[in-house]
């Protein structure tokens, strides 16, 4: 029960309303008492067995002394009112009570409803804080879908289950607690059996539901893998129709979720069995103790009254729903462990990608980059060897190659999305190892193959990650990139919603959108990865003349396909299996006859 112990340390900063709570229940169970104890003498008074006691004792915490005083007012109250006016007091005392029982009650779950909304808003919280800090590499290993099953339906499983048990972690055991205090009162040998068969029905209920988290934890799984296909089929239904791959996706997604169904099914029929089976062994318990505690009655040796057996089991039935709370709750729990479980495996998932004790600060870039013998693999897959790469301040360094041969990996080792296996990257001479992460990224703006865009207005996707930007300044950065004009063509201007990843734009424009928003953050360093190659002629235009007025006085790093945008570069660095096996300017590659020149005869031909 560790990752419960960890939900429930949630709790913590709110004991105060704890407190309450706990407080409200426990005035709200005496109350109960005192209204159900109520019986025994209206039912003393109905068959005239109520014993008259003359004296009153000295107030004293013993079940003596309250026993003799409370019949003590009540033989009062008959001689003073007479049997029907004292039948009416009691009647009247006792709906006082329910109505404070009820009221209390209340109140104790009126401070737990914002108890429970506020736990799952911290642990929503922090699973989100968690995913923004995990690198790159964590979520290129895991389905999208997945992880929003984590953050959602666990989440909301883990509210409906676990933290819906705090309602009997507060309230239950001091009901049970205060009710077995006065039935232990009444009937103290009665209370023993009860003792004795109350644990003996948990430990059946207990063996039972064992198997309920396992089951649980492979329907969260199945629903996880449900969402990924959802979120894939949904993200690449142009494709899915343009090869009349329909029916494929279809019996995928229907195999899987007739796999969930049959897990779900299984997991409720287990869940189901709580109610039943409790409220059989509750019944057998109650068979049991009106056939001893009625010999108990009957026997002459015996003090207990037939007005106090009935109320006896008055309140021996008010435990039972308690009794019986405990074993859903308990079912409800470890069904909600198995989502606790897979969120846990978010929580504890290693940062590795973080800053080092004692990194330094870095606010400007001054001198160079530079590659020493870098290395890099994903797992064992090698995917860089061995580069060695100067980028000197202001220069434009291009690289170019094949697909495959690790361009875009050597660009993301820069602002550490990932970190190199091998080697050392420096900057001004320090390992970026050193170096505050958001410090080292504030000095980079990133323009890639595909513009990612959010659902909010060109405004804030602009200037989305800055605070206290001025309009002005938005607007000169949309001009620099050649977005201002269809900006301000569309109804609403800079405030207009561009969509879901700008679907309501063109990709162009969705292009020139993300080169403002690189612009608006003026860094030193540019990374602009295939900025151009997924778009047409004429958008490539206005896209490369918006990228030209971006360069200017930075240094950049290019990755392109079309080797036509880089023939201006200062230095062309040509990539070929993860090592750069040709470097130099246009003029300098094309006469060495080499892989420069041969993919831009290629080009040209295919021209």
């Amino acid at each position: 029960m560790e990752n419960y112990n960890k939900i429930l340390a949630y709790i913590k900063p709110y004991w105060s309303k704890v407190s309450l709570n706990v407080f409200f229940n426990f005035l709200s169970v005496v109350f109960n008492v005192f209204s159900v104890t109520m019986i025994i003498p209206v039912l003393g008074i109905l068959f005239e067995t109520q014993p008259v006691v003359t004296e009153s004792m000295p107030f004293a915490f013993s079940a003596e002394v309250l026993k003799n005083n409370f019949y003590y007012y009540i033989s009062q109250m008959m001689i003073t009112l007479g049997s029907s006016n004292a039948l009416i007091v009691v009647g009247l005392f006792a709906i006082v009570m329910s109505f404070f029982k009820n009221s209390f009650k209340y109140l104790a779950m009126y401070h737990l409803a914002w108890l429970r909304n506020t736990v799952v808003k911290d642990i929503r919280n922090d699973l989100y804080d968690k995913s923004l800090e995990l690198p790159l590499s964590y979520h290129s290993s895991e389905k999208k879908g997945d992880l929003i099953s984590r953050m959602t339906s666990d989440v909301q499983q883990i509210e409906h289950s676990v933290i819906s048990s705090l309602e009997m972690i507060f309230r239950e055991p001091i009901t049970i607690l205060v009710l077995l205090g006065t039935l232990l009162l009444i009937s103290p040998s009665l209370t023993l059996v009860v003792f004795i068969l109350l644990p003996v029905s948990g430990f059946i209920i207990g063996r039972i539901g064992k198997t309920l988290r396992a089951t649980a934890l492979k329907g969260q799984n199945k629903l996880g893998l449900i969402l990924s296909v959802l979120e894939e089929t949904l993200s690449g239904i142009r494709v899915i129709k343009a090869f009349n791959a329909e029916k494929k996706m279809q019996e995928r997604f229907f195999s899987l979720n007739s796999f969930y169904t049959l897990i779900m099914t299984k997991m409720y029929r287990k869940q189901y069995l709580a109610s039943p089976i409790s409220e059989f062994l509750g019944t057998a318990v109650v068979v049991i103790i009106v056939w001893y505690g009625g010999s108990l009655v009957l026997s002459a040796e015996s003090s207990l009254s037939p007005q106090s057996f009935i109320a006896y089991l008055i309140l021996f039935a008010q435990i039972i729903n308690p009794a019986k709370s405990f074993s859903t709750a308990y079912y409800n729990v470890l069904k909600g462990m198995a989502s606790a479980d897979r969120i846990e495996d978010i929580m504890k998932a290693e940062i590795k990608i973080k800053d080092t004790e004692n990194a330094r600060e870095i606010k400007s870039f001054d001198q160079s980059i530079e590659f020493k013998n870098v290395s890099f693999r994903y797992a064992s897959e090698p995917v860089l060897n061995g580069v060695n790469l100067i980028i000197p301040k202001g220069k434009t360094i291009a690289l170019v190659g094949q697909s495959g041969a690790g361009k875009s990996t050597l660009v993301d080792l820069i602002p550490r999305f990932y970190d190199v296996t091998e080697g050392d990257i420096l900057v001004d001479g320090v390992n970026i190892r050193d170096l505050k992460l958001k410090n080292l990224r504030a000095l980079m703006g990133n323009v890639s193959q595909e513009a990612i865009l959010f659902n909010d207005t060109f405004f804030n996707n602009i200037a989305f990650g800055e605070y206290n930007i001025a309009e002005e300044d938005v607007i000169i950065a949309a001009k620099i990139a050649n977005a201002h004009e269809f900006i301000e063509k569309t109804p609403l201007g800079y405030y207009t919603n561009i969509g879901d990843r700008g679907n309501k734009l063109s990709g162009g424009q969705r292009q020139r959108l993300s080169i403002a928003r690189a612009v608006l953050k003026n860094p030193p360093i540019l990374i602009l990865d295939e900025a151009t190659s997924a778009l047409d002629t004429e958008s490539e235009k206005l896209v490369q003349e918006a990228l030209s007025n971006v360069m200017k006085n930075r240094t950049s790093i290019v990755i392109a396909h079309r080797l036509s945008t880089v023939v201006n570069a200062d230095t062309i660095c040509v990539m070929h299996d993860g090592e750069i096996v040709e470097r130099g300017n246009h003029e300098q590659l094309l006469a060495k006859d080499g892989y420069y020149k041969k993919l831009h005869s290629l080009q040209m031909f295919a021209e």
